[in-house]
């Protein structure tokens, strides 16, 4: 790869527009619903989802400089940042929340990025909640050694990314199947931003908060400010579906996603994913959907393992 990155498609090859399927569910069905799956989980072997439509603008931005970014024990986000460092050559470092686990064996998900390359920097979680702090950003870019870096966001949301994400909502608008509206799994609120905006006029996007807290739409409101100058399409935050917080569960999600496995054949990710289809099949049967909907929810991740056939 030359330095500046300039052709990021022709070196990862991402299938892109990702696959829109059509499934046969009754839950929906009985309601006037019809469920489609965007299959952004089959972009890239290693980036896939949202993760290369967040990312891939950063990395042009970045221009083949060492990328810092953020992110817990198991983020995804730190996962594929270090896969793009080493299929494309450049440096990553990772600020890990949680010095605690300096010490500690590394888990599965810290060992992948380590193996790919990626500098791994542990921080108290006071220091971590300050990330935005100049004086704390820069003592963390002094502890990875890396110079001129080139800052991502935790989850990778930021206005680059969101305007990456735009081309999501795009695929949907763009599509002969008629998508009236389009959910998404958030976290940071990136994606969200950036499918409502790229959906347009007369579609409306919803996400599905899989974290605690009333602060979701606050973000996706600062990005879009960030992105397009000011508030852009149709979009609501849902935060009801959370089941106590970021990678909490229970009988019951694990059941429904267990059960969505058997009828159609797709893995089902549990932090994100497995929440945003069970949101979607009670807020159906709330009538939150009018009679007729193409609803389209997007499959941002996969399970860990081999990707699946589409």
């Amino acid at each position: 790869m030359t330095s500046d990155l300039p052709d990021l498609a022709a070196a990862l090859r991402p299938l892109l527009p990702s696959p829109l399927q059509s499934v046969r569910d009754e839950r929906f069905e009985r309601h006037g619903v019809g469920l489609l799956l965007k299959r952004d989980d089959l972009i890239h072997p290693d980036l896939p989802g949202n993760k290369w439509r967040k990312l891939a603008p950063n990395l042009r931005a970045a221009r083949g400089r060492p990328v810092l970014t953020f992110g817990g024990a198991y983020s995804n986000h730190l996962r594929a940042t270090a896969a793009a460092g080493r299929l494309l050559g450049f440096p990553t470092v990772g600020v890990v929340r949680g010095d605690e686990l300096a010490d500690r064996p590394l888990n599965p998900s810290l060992s992948r990025c380590a193996a790919d390359g990626m500098r791994l920097v542990f921080a108290d979680r006071a220091a971590y909640r300050a990330k935005h702090e100049p004086a704390v950003l820069a003592r963390f870019v002094a502890e990875s050694g890396a110079e001129d870096v080139y800052v991502v966001p935790e989850g990778g949301s930021n206005a680059p990314a969101a305007r990456g994400c735009a081309e999501l909502g795009a695929e949907l608008r763009d599509d002969p199947a008629g998508v009236g509206a389009a959910a998404v799994a958030c976290g940071t609120g990136g994606t969200l931003a950036g499918l409502a905006a790229g959906l347009g006029p007369g579609r409306r996007a919803l996400g599905v908060a899989v974290l605690r807290g009333s602060f979701l739409g606050g973000e996706v409101r600062a990005l879009q400010q960030a992105a397009f100058g000011g508030r852009a399409g149709d979009w609501s935050v849902e935060d009801r579906f959370h089941f106590g917080g970021y990678a909490r569960g229970g009988p019951e999600l694990d059941a429904f996603a267990a059960d969505f496995e058997d009828r159609h054949g797709l893995p089902v990710e549990r932090v994100y994913v497995a929440k945003l289809l069970y949101a979607l099949s009670v807020l159906a049967a709330e009538g939150a959907f009018p009679r007729g909907t193409a609803l389209a929810a997007v499959i941002t991740g996969r399970p860990d393992g081999p990707p699946p056939a589409p």
